[in-house]
């Protein structure tokens, strides 16, 4: 799959286009110092098993890292992932 991951800010949400027309994302809020906590992934069921959570969290880093934000992670999967990735540590923050 070749979309690209993309911040839809009004949604506070990473997000990437399936081929189906639906959508995985990965929401987030903004702390008092301007963080972006994230809260929850979701991937559509018929999509599971196949590295779309993956890859929403490889690009949700990567944007991070360009805009120099950083991510606080209280969503389950993205902490499992930064475990897997510790070259993202310069996103993470606290």
């Amino acid at each position: 799959m070749d979309a690209e991951v993309f911040d839809n800010r009004e949604q506070r949400s990473f997000e990437l286009d399936l081929p189906d027309g639906s959508t995985a994302a990965a929401f987030y809020r903004i702390d008092e110092e301007g963080r972006l906590v994230l809260i929850h992934t979701e991937v559509p069921p018929e999509f599971w098993g196949m590295g779309i959570a993956t890859q929403l969290a490889t690009g949700a880093f990567q944007l991070m890292r360009q805009t120099g934000r950083k991510a606080v992670l209280r969503c389950q999967f993205m902490a499992n992932f930064f475990r897997r990735h510790p070259e993202y540590a310069d996103v993470v923050a606290g």
